[in-house]
């Protein structure tokens, strides 16, 4: 069969397009392994999952998990402290290879990048004293709770919880908080990353992670067509999932161990 130029010009360039395409998508690993270097976009005002100890050193959950990814890849951690609001656009426009940001997964983000499998747990609880003997919502009838009006927790409690529970609404979460360490409240109903911090500041109070409200995991995001990185992020999550160390860093964090985490 003949070809004329035109012809040859086209095949050509469809050979030399779907060749880039194929090394496109592996890039951000190849980039990774060549520099030496991983740059993991981190939360740095959110504790327990991102914030900054007294000296200004970058602690938390994500802050962890970066340094577990970066360890088991044999390369340098660079961290790039983002907001919710430009978490996203950083790995868009490679400002990040990876983005450990509590992030959840939903349709519309999926349509923008990948996720990983689950690395932590976030989620909606309610907590209380050591001493306090709360196995089931039916232990909370005839307790008070500090809850913030209208957020999940308040929602979620409500569809669970029986009719007897005193319930003590606050405009926020600051005022929630205060009223639980106050003693104003016998339990407390927050989320998880609110009640971790609380605990820490306050560890007079002996309270402790009872009942599970709502579960929203936390996954690592990658940007769109990087499967190899997404692949070798996933072994490593899978690893740390098997030997226990997803467990010890969310019972180190939140008070909680990880749990089966979604896929």
């Amino acid at each position: 069969m003949r070809f004329s130029k035109r012809q040859f010009a086209l095949c050509l360039a469809s050979v030399v397009l779907f060749a880039a395409g194929g090394a496109q998508a592996q890039s951000a690993l190849d980039g990774v392994m060549k520099s030496k270097t991983i740059k993991i976009a981190v939360p740095t005002d959110y504790p327990p999952y991102g914030s900054v100890d007294k000296n200004m050193t970058p602690q938390g959950l994500d802050i962890q998990m970066a340094e577990l990814i970066a360890a088991k890849m044999g390369v340098k951690l660079e961290l790039v402290p983002v907001t919710s609001a430009n978490r996203i656009p950083y790995l868009q426009t490679k400002k990040a290879d990876l983005v450990i940001s509590t992030l959840g997964k939903n349709a519309e983000r999926e349509k923008v990048i990948d996720f990983s499998a689950a690395y932590a747990p976030f989620f909606q609880g309610v907590f209380g004293p050591k001493s306090m003997s709360i196995k089931t919502f039916a232990d909370m009838g005839g307790k008070s709770v500090a809850v913030t009006r209208g957020a999940m927790e308040d929602q979620e409690l409500a569809k669970v919880a029986p009719s007897n529970v005193d319930y003590k609404r606050f405009e926020d979460n600051n005022a929630t908080i205060a009223a639980f360490v106050a003693g104003q409240t016998q339990t407390l109903a927050a989320s998880g990353a609110v009640a971790a911090e609380m605990i820490s500041k306050n560890p007079q109070l002996n309270a402790e992670y009872k009942l599970l409200l709502k579960d929203s995991p936390c996954f690592v995001g990658i940007a769109k067509g990087e499967d190899a990185l997404k692949a070798k992020v996933n072994e490593i999550i899978a690893a740390a999932k098997k030997d226990g160390t997803l467990d010890a860093m969310s019972q180190k964090w939140l008070g909680k161990t990880a749990g089966d985490l979604p896929l």
